[in-house]
């Protein structure tokens, strides 16, 4: 059973210019706070899950394993689960980990969160729905990503979507649009399809985006287990008008909160990287599968009224389109309003490769 779980994203100490992150329950109570996002204290590496979102457990075992605990060393990325992996041993000096065959590690299926954004200011904050493999292929990561970009007071938050295949960051597939509610009034819920042959963006079970691979697509088409996370990051350099406008922490904490997470599909050895154990046929009326001939009308009409951004028609990063893009001669035109150079921003304001490590708040689900 998956808890609910908020990330926060707050002002730091005078000693440090960015932001201390802190992972908290939705009651408020503190469970983790970092104050130096850039120093790696993890050296595990193995993907057991960490993180009790449910209990007083967490501090004993805070206090026992110290600065041991809680950050991997690449992507300082904190478990959710602990289920009964985890158990504080009676004398409250010692855990007891267990091994076995639950993962949080899956290759294809559906995945869906419902999230409330923070509200007011928030220009420069990045909050993120996504699956990567990044801290097991290094080089050669996948992603699929849901990113929230924050925005000044009176100005709507945005939505980005954006895949990676095979560590292919350079040449990013984003595309952006706005939403007809506000996101923070309440929660809304966000979902992923994930197939050998397709991947599909869902808000509130309606498709806005389908990407089908194509041969063309090669390796950049996500196609190695991933696992699901929940991030807020400081992302100032970029995402408000190309960083013109930053985070201020007089506005801060900055929260963001997770709940309802479903994840169906393949889960996977995570040593072995093997699919060990699939879900059942899914049911179509809770599970998709696809885009039915009504849900791609509504997602025609969604792109149609709400997109910003497509890298198909960016001139600038592409002298010729991604072989997978169909070229729509109605939509380049609407784009041109939001940029009339680039169709939507040149290279620096879509530019591909993140660092969530330098000054973000993550959980794995």
């Amino acid at each position: 059973m998956f808890a609910d779980v908020a990330c926060v994203l707050t002002r730091g100490n005078k000693d440090y210019d960015g932001g201390v992150q802190k992972l908290v329950k939705l009651d408020g109570s503190d469970l983790l706070k970092i104050p130096d996002p850039d120093k790696a204290i993890m050296r595990l590496k193995a993907s057991l899950p960490l993180c009790d979102w449910s209990s007083t457990a967490f501090r004993k075992v805070a206090a026992i394993l110290g600065e041991t605990l809680f950050l991997d060393d690449e992507q300082e990325h904190c478990r959710v689960i602990w289920d009964d992996n985890l158990i504080v041993l009676k004398d409250g000096k010692s855990v007891h980990l267990s091994l076995d065959e639950r993962t949080d590690l899956y290759f294809h299926g559906f995945f869906s969160a419902s999230i409330k954004l923070p509200a007011d200011y928030t220009a420069g904050v990045v909050v993120a729905f996504y699956m990567s493999n990044g801290y097991i292929f290094e080089k050669n990561h996948d992603e699929i990503d849901f990113e929230f970009l924050g925005n000044i007071r009176g100005k709507e938050w945005r939505i980005q979507t954006n895949i990676y295949g095979n560590g292919s960051t350079i040449a990013g597939r984003e595309e952006r649009y706005g939403l007809w509610f506000d996101p923070s009034d309440d929660f809304h819920q966000y979902s992923i399809l994930w197939t050998h042959t397709l991947i599909v963006f869902y808000v509130d079970d309606v498709a806005i985006r389908e990407i089908k691979r194509t041969e063309l697509m090669g390796g950049d088409f996500p196609s190695k287990p991933m696992t699901l996370y929940a991030t807020i990051w400081d992302a100032s350099e970029w995402a408000t008008n190309g960083g013109k406008y930053k985070v201020n922490y007089k506005y801060a904490p900055y929260i963001a909160e997770f709940s309802s997470f479903v994840l169906h599909g393949c889960a996977v050895d995570p040593i072995e990287l093997t699919s060990f154990k699939c879900e059942t046929t899914p049911n179509p009326n809770t599970i998709p599968t696809g885009i039915t001939p009504s849900q791609r009308a509504k997602m025609q009409s969604f792109r149609k009224k709400h997109m910003q951004y497509s890298y198909c028609y960016d001139k600038i990063r592409y002298k010729t389109p991604p072989s997978e893009c169909v070229f729509n001669a109605k939509e380049a035109e609407r784009l041109k309003k939001f940029d009339p150079v680039t169709f939507g921003g040149g290279h620096n304001r879509h530019h591909g490769k993140r660092d969530r490590r330098s000054r973000s708040s993550a959980v794995s689900i």
